[in-house]
């Protein structure tokens, strides 16, 4: 019989796995709109003196030789290289000028990955990424996290947070949109919700509420039943509206929620 630690074991594998097969991670960083501070190399084909790295100024401006300043923010590489290439040719200093521009440093395209992952931090972003992105980048839910991530993002200088369904990405692919994180978006991996048995069962503890969860599903992810134990004798103390604890007797087939605590008596003979 599967332990505790072996169903979370298999199970945080399956989360990860599922988000490695299903999110090939977008590498490039050629179709990310340039920010502040972001750290570019910009060079002209055939004019090695032009070659150039800067980091984009607190109001998205960078300055290159000959034309002086440029705004880059807002912009792609592509489009900041035609802008560049534009101003070389109307001031006369290159008939044919081929601008190539690369971004060595994205600190404005990151994003804040948070909570129950494998590991926390901030991410790269392109204008492709996608929730799931994130998460593989993060290397996965871990053992604790719920698939259910919200997102806060501001708009029109308000947050908003947004919650979202991992599984559904995952195991939906073809019918569910996938959802695109946008620059200064946080993403959150809250902890999954859990329930608690003790008493007679051979491993008491926290486990995680699964879908449709049922006493009857419940008791064997504590172990089972002990010899003294019964399944006449169990008792949910769960939570009312106003946050007290309330025991009540159910039924086999009862559905478990979030913070129950369930409880398996000892059998009188």
């Amino acid at each position: 019989m599967l332990t505790n630690t072996k169903l979370q074991w298999f199970y945080k594998r399956y989360l990860l796995l599922m988000v490695l097969l299903l999110s090939p991670i977008q590498q490039g960083i050629a179709a990310y709109n340039i920010g502040p501070d972001d750290v570019l190399r910009i060079s002209v084909y055939g004019y090695d003196d032009l070659r150039t790295e800067t980091r984009v100024s607190a109001d998205g401006r960078i300055t290159f030789p000959l034309i002086g300043e440029v705004d880059a923010s807002g912009k792609s590489s592509i489009e900041l290289e035609e802008a560049i290439a534009v101003r070389l040719i109307k001031g006369g200093f290159i008939h044919d000028a081929q601008v190539s521009v690369s971004v060595l440093n994205n600190v404005s395209q990151q994003v804040s990955v948070l909570g129950h992952v494998n590991r926390p931090g901030r991410y790269p972003l392109d204008s492709n990424s996608s929730i799931v992105d994130l998460i593989a980048m993060a290397e996965g839910i871990d053992e604790m996290g719920d698939t259910k991530v919200i997102v806060t993002r501001t708009v029109d200088g308000k947050p908003q947070r947004q919650e979202l369904d991992l599984k559904a990405y995952l195991e939906d692919v073809g019918n569910v949109v996938p959802f695109k994180v946008r620059q200064g978006d946080q993403v959150y991996v809250p902890k999954a919700p859990m329930f608690y048995i003790y008493g007679e069962v051979q491993h008491p503890g926290s486990y995680r509420v699964e879908p449709d969860a049922s006493v009857m599903k419940a008791l064997p992810m504590g172990g089972g039943l002990t010899l003294r134990g019964t399944e006449n004798g169990i008792t949910i103390k769960r939570k009312d509206k106003s946050g007290a604890l309330k025991e009540i007797d159910v039924d086999l087939d009862d559905a478990v929620l979030k913070d129950d605590v369930i409880y398996v008596g000892e059998r009188w003979f």
